[in-house]
């Protein structure tokens, strides 16, 4: 008793995966996040943390650090 193919091997099948989409326009403005960046920069005052290298012992040491400088009052 042989098994019969539940597939007709005569059969050609594509096997899709998933859809390719079209590349989106690096220049155009719909698409952009810049927009939405400068909009929730100016809702909250911008990031409150001094640029620059900073040295940590740890990460631990860095995130309270980090979260520190974010809700410290901003200087006038």
């Amino acid at each position: 008793m042989t098994k019969q193919p539940f597939v007709d091997p005569e059969e050609h099948l594509d096997k899709v995966v998933g859809r390719r989409l079209k590349a989106p326009d690096p220049l155009s403005v719909l698409t952009s996040n810049k927009a939405d960046s400068i909009a929730w920069r100016k809702a909250f005052g911008g990031v409150n943390v001094p640029r620059g290298v900073h040295r940590f012992r740890t990460h631990a040491e860095a995130n309270d650090w980090l979260w520190r400088m974010i809700c410290r009052p901003k200087r006038s």
